[in-house]
């Protein structure tokens, strides 16, 4: 191999005869970092467009997928096949003329929704409780919620247990005094110890521990504005034993929510359309009452993750963009640069086609170091991000692929018109130079 020149033609090959004119690919690679590693810092702030790109598309796929995970997750415990009829928050004036002409979420709703509206397979009630007191004999526990729930509920939200059971049918039949603790719950009322079969109160009624639930995710307190609750800090008990047996303010809702669990096959958007105006005449006209649809509520968040996506990815565009045009810049001023040292591989045969094809590779080792440097950056901003924030973050494989090609694509690109002009050079002219 022969070298020229001061900058010694640092990394370009001799010409090669006929037979073995073809540059190896890894050979060429390793010839063209050789090159960048000589002007360090030009070639660093040159790779920073491509750096901050490749950074900006990890980081935004991963916190749009992580955002899509947790909203998958969220319609999920209200349950994708259900249909949500919630009582509205309604205080003063506005209440009392709302319990002139009607009882709120009622028992009657629940006959009529089952006996009018097709493609309902059943309903289930959830009564809301207001736990002022919550312990054991040996521990309270600060924050929990309580609610009378279904023996179907676990099915309707898809709840698991770690230990123990669900409530059951016959537990409703009974008004059974026993109930199921989330898992934050439990710890904060039995730490260490054996929380199954041992007695909880809440309020004034003492219940039986039947079963504990698996720890989860909650992902926040509501999901496009609906309220949706946890279950770590949880407390189930049979709706019956709720309504019978725990003292309630008269003017509120029997029912916080009735949930309608739809056949398979029937549309829940379609469905959702036919409850408002038979609760609206069963309710006397009054606007105590709201469907929620969690299919419409995850299809919303998809079109807003969609565009969150969008947005990101035209920023990240205009970096990779920014960091192509510099990439050709400096290629532009590489080949000014080492003009005469082109001449020489001329005079002693390299082609044209070795001319291209060196510059194109060193654009390219440009663009795939930086955006190498932008994946690492793109990862440890996401894991930033999770941590910080408390947002989910999903680095996935779709991602890395997409921003190391656009990066790669970007440096072909950016090193072409370069590699064209110093292929164009004449070697006279180029010997010339000075």
């Amino acid at each position: 191999m022969t070298k020229v020149g001061a900058s010694g033609a640092s990394g370009i090959a001799s010409a090669k005869s006929p037979a073995t004119r073809a540059v190896d690919l890894s050979e060429a690679f390793t010839r063209a970092l050789s090159n960048l590693a000589v002007h360090k810092l030009r070639s660093a702030l040159t790779m920073l467009g491509m750096i901050f790109g490749v950074g900006a598309v990890i980081a935004m796929l991963s916190i749009g997928a992580g955002a899509e995970k947790q909203a998958q997750e969220t319609i999920a415990r209200l349950g994708i096949s259900n249909l949500l009829v919630r009582a509205k928050e309604l205080k003063g004036d506005e209440l009392q003329e709302a319990r002139k002409r009607s009882p709120g979420v009622s028992a009657r709703d629940m006959e009529a929704i089952a006996e009018a509206v097709p493609g309902v397979e059943f309903t289930a009630p959830r009564v809301r409780i207001n736990p002022w007191r919550v312990k054991s004999e040996t521990a309270a526990a600060e924050g929990a919620t309580a609610d009378g729930v279904s023996h179907r509920h676990a099915e309707l939200t898809g709840l698991t247990l770690s230990e123990g059971r669900f409530l059951t049918a016959d537990d409703e039949k009974r008004h059974a005094q026993v109930c199921v603790l989330g898992a934050a719950t439990r710890r904060d009322l039995f730490g260490a110890n054996e929380a199954l079969g041992h007695d909880v109160k809440v309020n004034d009624l003492w219940l039986t521990v039947v079963g504990i639930l698996t720890p989860q995710s909650d992902g926040g307190e509501s999901f496009q504005g609906v309220a949706v609750g946890g279950t770590a800090k949880s407390i189930y008990l049979p709706w019956t034993t709720a309504l019978r047996k725990l003292d309630r303010d008269p003017m509120e809702s029997p029912f916080a929510e009735a949930i309608v669990r739809l056949k398979p096959g029937v549309s829940p958007a379609e469905t959702g359309e036919l409850l408002p105006p038979l609760l609206d005449r069963l309710h006397g006209g009054a606007a105590d009452f709201e469907v929620v649809v969690p299919e419409k509520l995850l299809r919303e968040s998809q079109r807003t993750q969609r565009l969150f996506r969008f947005v990101m990815g035209g920023i990240a565009g205009i970096s990779l963009l920014v960091g192509g045009i510099g990439i050709m810049n400096i290629m532009l001023a590489t080949v000014l640069e080492r003009t005469r040292e082109i001449g020489v591989r001329r005079a002693i045969g390299a082609t044209r086609k070795d001319i291209r094809f060196q510059f194109v590779v060193e654009a390219f080792a440009l663009s795939s170091v930086g955006g190498i440097v932008g994946v690492l950056i793109g990862v440890l901003i996401s894991r930033l991000v999770a941590l910080s924030a408390g947002w989910p973050t999903v680095v996935t494989l779709f991602s890395l692929v997409l921003s190391t090609g656009v990066s790669a694509a970007v440096g072909l690109g950016s090193g072409l018109y370069p590699a064209v002009r110093a292929a164009a050079l004449d070697p006279i002219e180029a010997l010339r130079y000075e």
